[in-house]
């Protein structure tokens, strides 16, 4: 059979052809060179107008299925990035992930996609040929880059402003984005006391500027297994046996948590196009004070409340000398963490979600109350284990005797 096999390879046709000759492998339907960097002329937004239709293609779903969707997303390393790249991936997306640090930084993505769905790219964010690159395979771009807190080698303008303008226009020049989504944050404002809320505002502006069709989203402080809130504050507590309440925990915000804002995402991009051009904010169900959250923390992590109420000049002060040093010493200065200058100074007003602003509820979703399963990753911190001590719904209500 194996002869008969390889006669066939070598027997010539009538026409004198082999029947694996080369002109036998062209492709049936012509391949454009424009998305192999052949083709490199500048191409004008073709964002998709409102009412094309679904962006994901109909199928089965899973992770082994099709979607469409072919997404760069910047900043997927960081805490919402994983969660929006889960979803994407589990739907049959392909994802792009651009980084800048080790190799090591996206290892953990790639296993929430079927095989070669994930994509690690390395790339430099002060370099235009380095963003095309990562863009050039993409329908949809999701801009998540962000970060509450300056350090040598790049400032608040810089990550939360400038660079979303600079992919915004790469992504206008490309010519193939159908969808691009800028994360900002609730609270983004220019007249905000905080610089990183005034970048996000003035990056959303940049963005609408370049691509009117754009989707822009603002989620309130994020709560999820590596956020920045819970986390510090229960390793501060861990460590110091108290809560510092920065302006005594008075202020007002509607912390969400992070798997809804990923659904967010993932359902903006799978709509008729009815979110293009739109804001949305992403506040939680409920308002909480810190002192609030704080409560449910230390329920969490079972240990008696202990706080210090902290004036807002002494605050400023203790965080002060960082901001300061960051661009005059030789070397980089440790991540702040409950005493960040700009987040104090963002603590200073109310962050809750506009009356008629777009919600969780315009695109068809339901939030998470931060009680329960959002915070469970909490018992991590509990001192004696998992199964230390006792929660508020196990003890005793104080009328129970009367």
């Amino acid at each position: 059979m194996q002869a008969v096999s390889r006669r066939l390879i070598q027997r010539p046709l009538d026409g004198g052809a082999s029947i694996y000759s080369s002109s036998s492998l062209r492709p049936l339907h012509g391949v454009s060179d424009r998305l192999n960097g052949s083709d490199n002329r500048r191409y004008s937004s073709s964002l998709a107008t409102k009412g094309v239709g679904h962006l994901a293609r109909k199928g089965t779903g899973g992770r082994s299925s099709v979607s469409g969707i072919v997404a760069t997303v910047f900043g997927a390393t960081g805490f919402l990035g994983r969660y929006l790249v889960q979803q994407l991936a589990k739907m049959g997306s392909q994802v792009l992930v651009p980084f800048r640090g080790s190799e090591d930084n996206p290892r953990h993505l790639k296993l929430m996609g079927d095989l070669g769905q994930v994509v690690p790219m390395k790339f430099d964010p002060r370099d235009d040929d380095s963003i095309k690159a990562v863009m050039a395979k993409a329908n949809v771009v999701i801009n998540l880059i962000g970060r509450e807190y300056e350090t040598r080698n790049f400032s608040f303008e810089e990550v939360n402003h400038h660079m979303a303008e600079k992919l915004a226009l790469v992504a206008k020049e490309h010519g193939g984005i159908m969808r691009f989504i800028q994360v900002s944050c609730l609270g983004a404002s220019v007249s905000s006391p905080s610089r990183m809320q005034r970048a996000k505002a003035a990056a959303e502006e940049a963005v609408l500027n370049a691509l009117p069709e754009a989707t822009v989203m603002r989620p309130a402080t994020m709560i999820g297994t590596e956020d920045r809130i819970l986390n510090p504050w229960a390793m501060f507590v861990k460590k110091y046996g108290f809560l510092p309440l920065i302006g005594g925990g008075t202020n007002k915000f509607q912390p969400v948590y992070v798997v809804d804002v990923a659904a967010a995402i993932v359902a903006a991009l799978k709509d008729d196009g009815s979110s293009m051009g739109k804001t949305y904010e992403l506040g939680g169900p409920d308002v909480f004070t810190p002192h609030d959250l704080a409560e449910i923390m230390f329920d969490m992590i079972r240990e008696w409340p202990r706080y210090v109420k902290l004036p807002f000049p002494i605050a400023k002060a203790m965080a002060g000398p960082r901001d300061f040093m960051v661009n005059k010493v030789p070397f980089p200065l440790p991540s702040p963490q409950i005493f960040n200058l700009d987040q104090i100074n963002a603590l200073t007003t109310d962050t809750l979600v506009s009356d008629k602003a777009l919600t969780f509820q315009d695109l068809d979703l339901v939030p998470h109350k931060l009680k329960g399963y959002p915070v469970e990753f909490l018992i991590q911190y509990r001192k004696g284990g998992p199964n230390f001590g006792s929660t508020v719904s196990e003890k005793i209500p104080t009328d129970f005797y009367n």
